[in-house]
């Protein structure tokens, strides 16, 4: 079997990492199905398996992220209609709060894999949009003022200016006291 991984398949000269079972990706570089495992993690508290491979075909390294299958959870909107959660919906909201600000998108990941952990945590089927919207800003609030302001325009649906002065004047006394110290 192309791309098959068993027992003494790897090779130590070339720092390959043997894998019992495991099948070979796909190379986004030149679509080659013959790579080894270089090197292989848990992340996201054991959650994620990240592997870096290498293709055999190209020599180019990439990494594939292997993710356990969970029931699909659905967001109540405020509208009432549900959805399937996206990790990538939140994840891009937490981008877009976050641009051209001092931010990592790993820090932005560690927020999303917390989001995915408290969903998990708390609810089986239904997750209310608010409790979401809650846990973003929570994050942001401590991390960055500013994506924290710009995500609560849009989570709250700010209309006029009068809005982003009641969300901001909290922030302005917890900065003057920390400026007084």
């Amino acid at each position: 079997m192309v791309g098959y991984h068993g027992p003494g398949n790897g090779s130590k000269e070339r720092g390959e990492l043997p894998v019992w079972g495991l099948l070979a990706m796909r190379c986004p570089s030149c679509c080659a199905d013959d790579d080894f495992v270089v090197d292989s993690r848990t992340t996201s508290e054991g959650r994620v398996v990240r592997r870096r491979r290498e293709c055999r075909g190209c020599g180019k390294r990439f990494t594939s992220r292997e993710r356990v299958e969970e029931i699909t959870r659905l967001i109540v909107k405020k509208d009432r209609r549900l959805q399937p959660f996206s990790r990538q919906k939140v994840l891009d909201g937490i981008v877009t709060a976050c641009q051209k600000r001092p931010v990592s998108i790993e820090r932005i990941e560690i927020i999303v894999d917390d989001v995915e952990k408290r969903i998990r945590d708390e609810f089986d089927h239904e997750v209310p949009s608010v409790f979401i919207g809650e846990v973003v800003s929570e994050h942001l609030r401590d991390l960055d003022p500013v994506a924290y302001v710009r995500f609560a325009s849009v989570y709250q649906a700010f209309t006029d200016v009068s809005q982003f002065l009641n969300e901001l004047a909290p922030l302005m006394e917890k900065k003057e006291i920390t400026d007084v110290r």
